[in-house]
């Protein structure tokens, strides 16, 4: 797993690559700012169109300026410089590469504090202003400066963060951040970027390498982790020879009502793609035809009037709940029927967390190890209003380890919390997967895996991936506007089998 940073880690892995490698911080400066344009070139020809690099007096100044110089050995030759020296204070890695531009013959103009700002004329503005670090929103020049450049809707590129973004903590409601069609940012991605809140101010980040310790990256204390596919690779168990049903486990699926029969089927359908053993659904009598004509893979065991048959407990190796049953009396019934007398973790999601919400005590009472899939309106429903998702983190983070559980909150970067308070965030998954039934088939998938004898954390990690990768296959290589969950479930065996490849 990737071990994800916050500002002042990222900082300390700048100054412990410099001392280590060694390297001057000049001179990791321009390993940065040739990342930069290398990723930059190879995907925009702007040479005939000019392009305005705004930079602080800091740091992230400093890369811009290495930036316009190297775009300019590249051929890009209308770059203006329009240095913000809205205060006395200046890094001196930016006055280092302050002196060498100016060898160049690069224009460059300073903007000072209160000036009237002159008309923006190019056609794209790289911001280089603060970077990372940022603990307050913009006020003064900087606000205005950023206020201005957002009215211009010109395409914006920013160095590593959008000026006035913050990389972690609470992003402030009424924030002034400089909107970025791109942001090139350095090492890894900023934990922000991952969260909704970011939506606004940047259409697309991508990742540049630089070659800070990797040693250092991964010691790193951190409860924050993004998923990579080399991680999935790992987790995922090849099917053996000799093997058969029975190897793989029996997963009792409790959904669906008379209307929503829909997300019973797809959560039975994707557990048993995913590669259980045996698969079985328990619905409404309403359902058997469906379920029988669409899915022979599928048991069936019959609620009537909402109750449970009598169950053999100890044959199912995991139970899932949720999708399609409703908030009615009957909902409550079944959950408290599981807890009684299912002793392993299930998988609860939809009308059972509502549920769950709505009768907090049993909670407390859930199986060591059960998987709670939310939304995010679900999951303040569960564990009451929160104003941002920063606020979901702590407080999953928290709750995880305090009732012994797992908690996925749903989201573009889906985050697993777990006991160790642990935060894992998922790199696939697409707009195109934005559709009813979704969350059904992550239900099934998940159950699926539990029943395989994954662990909880390894089913939760390995079926947020593999669920978001089968959209992914789907989805991007054929540009497709909208992939439906049914598309998911069939592509489920082909997305598994290339990861054991």
């Amino acid at each position: 797993m990737l071990p994800l940073l916050v500002s002042k880690q990222i900082r300390e892995a700048d100054a412990y690559t410099i001392a280590r490698e060694p390297i001057s911080s000049i001179n990791l400066m321009e390993r940065a700012g040739k990342a930069f344009v290398g990723w930059f070139i190879n995907h925009f020809q702007y040479k005939n169109q000019t392009i305005a690099v705004y930079c602080g007096t800091g740091n992230n100044g400093g890369d811009g300026l290495a930036i316009a110089r190297i775009l300019c050995d590249h051929g890009y030759c209308n770059i203006d410089v329009k240095i913000c020296r809205f205060s006395e204070k200046a890094s001196d890695d930016f006055n280092e590469n302050l002196k060498r531009i100016k060898k160049t013959g690069i224009p460059v103009k300073e903007l000072k504090p209160g000036a009237k700002l002159a008309a923006e004329k190019a056609d794209m503005i790289i911001d280089a202003m603060l970077g990372s670090g940022l603990n307050k929103p913009l006020a003064g020049d900087y606000k205005t400066l950023v206020e201005y450049l957002n009215s211009l809707q010109k395409t914006v590129v920013a160095v590593d963060v959008p000026t006035g973004f913050y990389t972690d903590g609470e992003i402030p409601k009424d924030a002034i951040i400089l909107k970025a069609n791109l942001v090139i940012t350095f090492q890894q991605p900023k934990i922000n970027f991952l969260l909704p809140e970011s939506g606004p101010y940047i259409n697309c980040c991508e990742v540049v390498k630089i070659g800070l310790d990797e040693n250092f990256l991964n010691s790193v204390d951190t409860p924050y982790y993004l998923v990579e596919e080399k991680d999935a690779r790992q987790l995922i168990k090849p099917r053996q020879r000799f093997s058969n049903k029975g190897t793989y486990g029996h997963a009792l699926i409790i959904a669906g009502k008379d209307e929503t029969m829909g997300a019973a089927m797809l959560s039975a359908s994707a557990c048993a793609h995913a590669g259980a053993g045996l698969t079985t659904a328990c619905i409404p009598r309403s359902g058997l035809v469906a379920l029988n004509s669409s899915m022979p893979e599928v048991m069936a065991l019959v609620r009537d009037e909402g109750k449970l048959p009598d169950l053999e407990w100890g044959k199912f190796s995991t139970i899932g709940i949720g999708p399609g049953l409703g908030k009615e009396p009957n909902t409550l019934k079944l959950l408290k029927a599981i807890i009684k007398n299912y002793k392993y973790p299930v998988v609860i999601d939809a009308d059972a967390l509502n549920v769950l919400a709505e009768n907090q005590s049993l909670l407390k009472k859930l199986p060591a190890g059960s998987i709670l899939t939310p939304h995010m309106k679900e999951f303040d429903r569960l564990f009451g209003k929160h104003s941002s998702w920063w606020q979901r983190l702590q407080t999953a983070k928290i709750r995880a380890k305090e009732l012994g559980i797992y908690i996925i909150l749903k989201n573009d970067y889906t985050i697993t919390a777990t006991p160790d308070e642990k935060l894992y965030f998922n790199s696939t998954s697409n707009p195109a997967m934005a559709s009813g039934g979704m969350g059904d088939v992550l239900t099934g998938i998940i159950t699926s895996l539990l029943a395989q004898k994954y662990s909880p954390q390894d089913a939760c990690i390995l079926g947020v991936y593999i669920h978001g990768k089968a959209g992914d296959e789907l989805a991007l290589p054929n540009r497709m506007h909208v992939v439906l969950p049914t598309r998911i479930i069939s592509q489920l065996p082909i997305t598994m089998a290339k990861l054991k490849a």
